[in-house]
């Protein structure tokens, strides 16, 4: 049985059914970037990493800590926060997810597969919006749970010195949220590096320059110039977020998490517009 379509007559069902079929839309931009990110064995290893990290770190200071505690003076003891102690991990999770981040769009740079991707995708920065909203869900998701459970377990250790804290306490939710929304950020942050230089081995080292360098080049600094800059260095500003207690001149938790988004931001917006202006 053959099908007449008299010309200038609507398409079909069948056949506006099928063009719909093959319009790009953002959600199955985001469905591809899914899979991809799924795929790669990198993520997986990664991000057993930073869990493994979390945890593991996390219950080595908590202990440290209980075998120190009865020789620990007054002044430690009032510096001491059980939260942050349980969650020391996130130091380390940092350049785990820093890494990561950078490898999820760098990698597909590596291999030319970008020119496919951008092929199925003509706009360009969809592909960029959706390996940063799917990454940064990933990260904050499982790192939510991993910061829990580093949380509970650290705090049963320092309960043996009647240390520990409720996760009702005042502004403890803060703080295990606050682990998952600045690693999440952070690869945020990573992937619109990675976007700019479009190499692994430099997008990883002006992550670690960022997170880990700026702040002892500024400690260099005359100690005036210290207070002002410190605070609003991109690690500085998120996590004054994680902090139970933040020092006197750091950021408040909400402005410094505020100040850290809006540097994952303007990387972004910076690839955005480079991507629009290169080719892949």
């Amino acid at each position: 049985m053959s099908t007449t379509i008299t010309p200038g007559a609507p398409a079909p069902d069948f056949v506006s059914r099928a063009a719909g079929r093959g319009r790009v839309t953002f959600v199955r931009v985001l469905h591809a970037e899914w899979i991809k990110l799924r795929s790669l064995r990198s993520t997986f290893w990664v991000l057993v990493a930073a869990v493994f990290v979390v945890i593991a770190l996390g219950l080595l200071v908590t202990s440290g800590t209980v075998d120190r505690w009865p020789d620990t003076g007054a002044a430690e003891r009032a510096r001491f926060s059980a939260p942050n102690a349980s969650l020391t991990g996130l130091y380390l999770a940092q350049l785990a997810i820093g890494v990561l981040g950078v490898l999820v769009i760098t990698g597909e740079y590596a291999t030319g597969s970008i020119r496919a991707t951008m092929s199925a995708v003509p706009h360009r920065l969809p592909v960029l919006w959706a390996k940063a909203a799917v990454f940064g869900a990933v990260t904050f998701v499982l790192m939510l749970v991993t910061s829990l459970i580093a949380f509970l377990a650290g705090q049963a250790v320092l309960s043996k010195e009647h240390i520990d804290v409720a996760l009702g306490d005042p502004g403890v939710p803060r703080v295990v949220i606050g682990v998952a929304l600045y690693l999440a950020i952070t690869g945020i942050l990573a992937i619109g590096v990675g976007a700019i230089v479009r190499n692994a081995a430099g997008g990883i080292a002006i992550v670690f320059g960022l997170l880990l360098v700026l702040p002892q080049v500024v400690q260099a600094l005359p100690t005036a110039w210290q207070d002002h800059i410190t605070r609003y260095l991109p690690s500085e500003a998120g996590q004054a977020f994680t902090r139970w207690h933040p020092s006197a001149d750091a950021l408040s938790p909400n402005t410094g998490i505020t100040v850290f988004a809006l540097y994952a931001a303007a990387t972004l917006a910076a690839a955005a517009v480079l991507l629009r202006r290169r080719d892949a």
